[in-house]
């Protein structure tokens, strides 16, 4: 198995191979407290990509969950994978099942170091970031997030959230920043008005202050929709705000993925007292 490039972390010297940016042992963690599904009984651990193969893992989740599920329109050098440029510079958190070795849930992370080698992140290209340059470094980009259909309950969620929680603080990393998808497909129906009735909710009660406020790139023309309806955010955007995140302003519309992309940044400190404990034991 051929080792990843290495890592250019500020706290990890470029000798080392990728990986050392992690808790050297154990290389992976059990997954608790998993609810009631068909995979109840399956031993799955939480664990970092070390080698190419991996990845190629990761990818074909991804592939999976993005193109095959929801209808995106992805160009990839290898086919079946999900690929883009910035993955060579990511950290890839995955959960796996220990029965089929087969990885079930992921989430890549860029930290500061290697955003600046990327020449920028996944967001920049997305919204214009200005206002965010005094949180840069210390700031990490959370994106490609899925699980797999058949593991979608909330021990695989809590677990990669644990291990990101861990991973923020043993590096002295203390904000993220990532863009969380709304499928533009609501009620069998491709439409924007459940993403723009979703901002309108979140700018009520979750918007951060105007400090901190970014400017999509190509907006989502929420006044074009309805922004009347009833309807919830998807799992993972409530699953943020709990969290404490706040939104950064309005939706982008990503062409590719058909969804509409909510600018979204979660600070370790604004983590509530209940998720500090779970996740930090503090």
């Amino acid at each position: 198995m051929r080792e990843l490039p290495n890592p250019t972390f500020d706290l990890s010297p470029t000798s080392l191979p990728r990986g050392l940016l992690h808790r050297p042992s154990p290389t992976s963690q059990p997954v608790q407290g998993l609810a009631a599904s068909p995979t109840k009984d399956r031993a799955l651990v939480v664990t970092w990509a070390r080698h190419l193969d991996q990845v190629r893992q990761v990818q074909r989740l991804r592939y999976k969950v993005f193109a095959e599920e929801m209808g995106a329109r992805l160009s990839s050098a290898v086919p079946g994978h999900d690929i883009d440029l910035f993955d060579n510079f990511c950290e890839h958190l995955m959960v796996c099942d220990q029965v089929t070795d087969e990885v079930v849930g992921t989430y890549r992370l860029l930290t500061p170091a290697q955003a600046k080698r990327a020449g920028g992140m996944y967001s920049d290209q997305e919204f214009d970031l200005t206002r965010l340059r005094s949180l840069r470094e210390h700031m990490v980009e959370l994106g490609r997030s899925c699980v797999h259909p058949d593991y979608r309950h909330g021990g695989v969620i809590m677990a990669l959230w644990g291990a990101l929680a861990e991973f923020m603080v043993r590096n002295k990393l203390d904000t993220m920043i990532g863009c969380a998808s709304i499928p533009m497909l609501h009620n069998g129906v491709t439409s924007g008005d459940a993403a723009a009735s979703i901002w309108q909710q979140v700018k009520q009660t979750h918007m951060a202050g105007i400090e901190y406020h970014v400017r999509a790139r190509l907006p989502l023309p929420v006044e074009q929709f309805d922004t009347s309806l009833v309807v919830e955010p998807p799992a993972l955007i409530k699953g943020y705000l709990r969290l404490g995140a706040k939104v950064l302003g309005a939706p982008a519309w990503d062409p590719d993925f058909n969804t509409a992309d909510l600018p979204m940044l979660m600070r370790i400190n604004d983590l509530p007292t209940r998720y500090r404990k779970h996740f930090l034991g503090h």
